[in-house]
């Protein structure tokens, strides 16, 4: 059986409104989960449901074995990450840190040990006496965590812990927190808006909408193959490309065909399809002379290694990934080429991946 079990979990407001649909989710020991989907999604609310903080409305929670759907935060063994520090204003580092261990009553010496040994792990020994105020924004948040970490939880749960710091920051605690959960095995699971957090922590990505599970998978099965055109244009920046059109069985081959018919072009064995839609990455849009699709240049970005280059098309506005070796100047001709190795396709009435 998986360590903690979502079970047609459902959560529906007073005034009738739903916020969790009826999610199954099984998650193993020392995995590190996490929610991905837009804002309203249903992300925080289940993760509030796991830590008790929101009662179900339906279904169950379980958590080793133990059905603890119905129990009392402190009832559950857990230690929970806010996006806002929620720091005791005047208690020290180390008290803070040490809060839940005295509300424990863990004896003294090894609250102090513990407390310590954490504080070591995570570059605070230096603050432990001085004050939050004292703190930039990540310091703060170290604390944050230090205080779930220093519990030793069967579960971590966090809540867009790095959603207040700036870029720098970010990475420097996403890092931290990666080698932290390695490190105690401890499973975990942490919900974000952030698609970099997301693929950069997660050993799995739950994609949510509409307060439902969209896809499961590690990152690469949720950018490379995604179960449906929400995935595809959520998970990306920029999100894939469509092109709407028709699957036809030509001589015993899958053939896509655009609306437009400059498109024709074999894409992976599926059935046939009157109104489908062809998904690309613009990592795999490549300019040449060879290629079957002209366009006229719109705009392109800037990205750092690489440019955006969006091209407005018989079949649409694509967005092609780019060297920076030369600009293209608004409105120049170019043409593009699919990679057909890397084609996904999407029944256009279900929107679910062929």
């Amino acid at each position: 059986m998986s360590f903690l079990v979502l079970d047609r979990l459902r959560k529906t407001y007073g005034d009738g409104t739903p916020a969790v649909r009826g999610i199954d989710l099984s998650i193993e020991k020392g995995e590190l989960i996490v929610l991905l989907g837009p804002s309203g999604c249903g992300k925080t609310t289940t993760l509030r449901m796991i830590a008790g903080l929101e009662l179900a409305t339906g279904g169950a929670i379980r958590l080793g074995g133990e059905d603890v759907t119905s129990l009392r935060p402190s009832q559950r063994d857990v230690g929970m990450v806010f996006q806002f520090y929620a720091l005791y204003p005047h208690l020290t580092v180390r008290e803070n840190i040490a809060f839940p261990l005295r509300a424990a009553r863990v004896p003294a010496a090894e609250a102090r040990s513990r407390v310590d040994d954490v504080a070591a792990r995570m570059d605070l020994a230096r603050l432990l006496s001085r004050y939050p105020k004292e703190l930039s924004g990540g310091d703060q948040q170290k604390v944050s965590l230090a205080r779930a970490i220093v519990r030793r939880p069967a579960v971590y749960l966090m809540d867009e812990p790095l959603g207040t710091l700036d870029a720098d920051q970010r990475l420097a605690m996403r890092e931290l927190i990666r080698a932290e959960q390695i490190a105690s095995k401890v499973t975990t699971i942490y919900v974000t808006h952030d698609q970099e957090e997301a693929m950069s922590l997660a050993d799995r990505i739950v994609v949510m909408e509409g307060g439902r599970i969209r896809q499961v998978g590690t990152p690469a099965d949720v950018y490379d193959q995604p179960s449906d055109l929400f995935v595809a244009a959520f998970v990306g920046s920029p999100g894939m490309n469509f092109i709407p059109g028709k699957v036809a069985d030509r001589a015993g081959k899958a053939i896509f065909v655009s609306h437009d018919g400059q498109i024709p072009i074999e894409v992976p064995p599926v059935a046939p399809c009157a109104e489908a839609t062809l998904g690309i990455r613009c990592e795999h849009v490549h300019e040449g002379a060879d290629g079957a699709l002209s366009g006229n240049v719109v705009t392109e970005e800037y990205v750092g290694n690489a440019s955006h280059v969006h091209v407005k098309t018989p079949a649409g506005r694509l967005i092609m990934r780019a060297a920076n070796a030369s600009a293209r100047p608004r409105g120049s001709e170019v043409r593009l080429r699919l990679d057909p190795a890397q084609i996904s396709v999407f029944d256009a009435a279900t929107e679910k991946r062929l």
